[in-house]
């Protein structure tokens, strides 16, 4: 993840825990074997891994944020939690039988080099199973930032997260020995569970913009990109929040 980005976890999963609900469905694709040790990768507070555990060997996870670290390993102290940039190289000597990662990828912007450490880090045909952010995703949502942000005069928005096509994300994988079996790119408009859903979006996953803002405009900043929002159907609509969301999901076997 990047280190503009900051993580409140109570917050994340309390109003966005959706994040590991649709999550549980990788951990179905990857379907964890007894006899294997697993690394989750942008692990979070650790409900997957744990899920993932009960399944398995030994679970390992890492995350770049200190925080969802810290309460991983509180509240599942039988696993192995440790913070680390996944661009970097892995911190274990350890290889694995397979690398899982949810919601995550799109938070590293060099692909190439996480793609890398996970090729190094797999055993031989073991396998990377991941969903991530696709092209496309949260365009609309995005649009809306970027319009009330210009009405703050904070001019284009700097670029975040990396959303890619099938053809970008295998394209990398294959460059370094990971064999694509199974890549699906889709729309999935998901519920923002809150009468202030986009709201409180922004004020988890775009961090960095509130950051250029004074803390006492903060709040019409955001009354501003929900008002702007509410115009178009494809956020609100029957009074509730939607982000429209475009999800990359993908198997890779190291050859």
């Amino acid at each position: 993840m990047t280190d503009k980005q900051q993580w409140n976890v109570d917050f994340y999963n309390q109003q966005h825990n959706f994040v590991t609900e649709y999550g549980r469905d990788i951990v179905a694709l990857l379907a964890p074997q007894a006899e294997e040790i697993i690394l989750d990768l942008g692990c979070g507070s650790g409900e997957l891994t744990q899920q993932i555990a009960q399944s398995c060997q030994q679970a390992y996870g890492i995350d770049f944020s200190a925080s969802m670290i810290e309460k991983a390993k509180h509240n599942y102290p039988n696993l192995i939690f440790q913070q680390h940039d996944a661009q970097q190289e892995f911190p274990f000597a350890q290889k694995f039988d397979a690398i899982f990662s949810n919601a995550a990828l799109h938070w590293m912007p060099n692909a190439s080099a996480v793609v890398a450490n996970i090729a190094n880090s797999l055993n031989s045909g073991g396998r990377f199973v991941f969903e991530m952010g696709g092209k496309g995703n949260v365009a609309n949502v995005l649009a809306t930032i970027q319009q009330a942000a210009k009405q703050y005069n904070l001019g284009q928005l700097p670029i975040v997260n990396y959303y890619p096509s099938i053809a970008e994300y295998a394209t990398i994988l294959e460059q370094y020995g990971l064999q694509v079996k199974f890549a699906k790119l889709f729309a999935r408009p998901t519920l923002l569970n809150s009468e202030h859903g986009l709201a409180n979006w922004v004020k988890m996953f775009r961090t960095s913009v509130l950051d250029l803002i004074d803390l006492d405009q903060q709040c019409d900043f955001l009354n501003l990109v929900e008002t702007i929002g509410a115009q178009n159907e494809l956020l609100y609509r029957n009074q509730q929040w939607f982000a429209d969301y475009v999800r990359l999901r993908m198997v890779a076997i190291k050859s």
